[in-house]
């Protein structure tokens, strides 16, 4: 069995990570302009600041005229939900050279878990209630908790005027389609069985559905998305991220998924929600990332000493 499970660890370390290139590719694409730009004169210290990540189609962004509209809204989240499955499937075929770190990070990961799985869910003291608490808890990424969570987002934007609340609704329930997706159509064909079934060692092609993990894809997409849309802010971030955390380890506590099914949907679920960030954010909502636009708000201190007349002044200047 243990031969087996490391063949199979190997061909899904290779055809499991659909959504890692993709970003990453998309990443080097970004970076490629900055080349460019190294000709031109460059811009004093104080202006050279990070700026939102362009879109590389403009034609993906959701901008808040759209968001504005339930029936814009919809058709808008459809039409970017068949580019996002386009690139993310055919991703792999496009790899790049530094596209490799992905793959070895998370398929080599995969691939070891996969080969220690039944092991590792047998350390558990797997007890009534312990199952029990972690199935009352893994609720928290079920579709029942994360669909309302991006509506809310969505209709509180659409209660108060707020445009980036209403992207964080749309980008989320778009991470969540797309996740659906991409995690529906790997159960099929991985076909896993789950740690409570057979002898617990998780063999694969048995018409099952544990690998990768529904809940852990789920509730990192949408917590990747949360946590872009609201950084460089810590709170929000840390927040989102932990409950996805806690969901993950409930569902591999509760004996649902093995630790490598946790880890392939914990990380495609992060990519996946980055990607649609990336590609889908409108750049004039995030005044976060262009501290031009903040500049004008942080004065500058200026101390004065004179011990002569024994003045003591603090000025402060304002850049507009």
């Amino acid at each position: 069995m243990s031969q087996r499970n490391w063949l199979l660890a190997v061909i899904f370390s290779v055809f499991v990570f659909p959504i890692a290139p993709a970003v990453a590719q998309e990443e080097s694409a970004h970076e490629a302009p900055a080349h460019q730009e190294s000709a031109e004169p460059s811009e004093p210290a104080q202006q050279q600041q990070p700026k939102a990540p362009l879109p590389k189609d403009p034609g993906q962004v959701v901008h808040p005229s759209e968001t504005a509209s339930t029936a814009s809204t919809g058709q808008k989240i459809l039409t970017n939900f068949w580019s996002d499955q386009k690139a993310m499937w055919t991703s792999p075929f496009h790899m790049k050279r530094e596209d490799a770190k992905w793959w070895g990070l998370f398929g080599g990961g995969t691939a070891i878990l996969i080969a220690t799985d039944q092991r590792t869910s047998s350390a558990l003291p797997n007890t009534a209630s312990q199952i029990s608490v972690s199935k009352s808890v893994s609720r928290i990424g079920s579709e029942y908790t994360t669909i309302p969570l991006t509506a809310g987002f969505y209709l509180y934007g659409r209660w108060k005027g707020d445009a980036k609340a209403r992207e964080t609704g749309v980008l989320g329930a778009q991470a969540l389609l797309d996740s659906y997706v991409i995690v529906s159509v790997l159960k099929v064909a991985a076909g896993r069985e789950r740690p409570e079934y057979g002898d617990g060692s998780g063999r694969f092609f048995k018409a099952q559905h544990s690998f990768p993990s529904g809940h852990a894809i789920m509730s990192w997409s949408f917590a990747s998305v949360v946590a872009h849309e609201y950084a460089p802010g810590k709170v929000v971030p840390i927040l989102a991220y932990s409950l996805a955390t806690i969901v993950s380890a409930s569902r591999f506590t509760a004996r649902k998924h093995f630790a490598s099914d946790i880890l392939a949907g914990g990380s495609m679920g992060w990519f996946i929600g980055k990607y649609v960030f990336e590609h889908h954010l409108d750049p004039n909502i995030h005044k976060r990332y262009e501290r031009n636009a903040a500049f004008r708000y942080m004065p500058e201190i200026h101390p004065m000493f004179q011990p002569s007349t024994r003045t003591y002044r603090v000025f402060l200047s304002w850049n507009n």
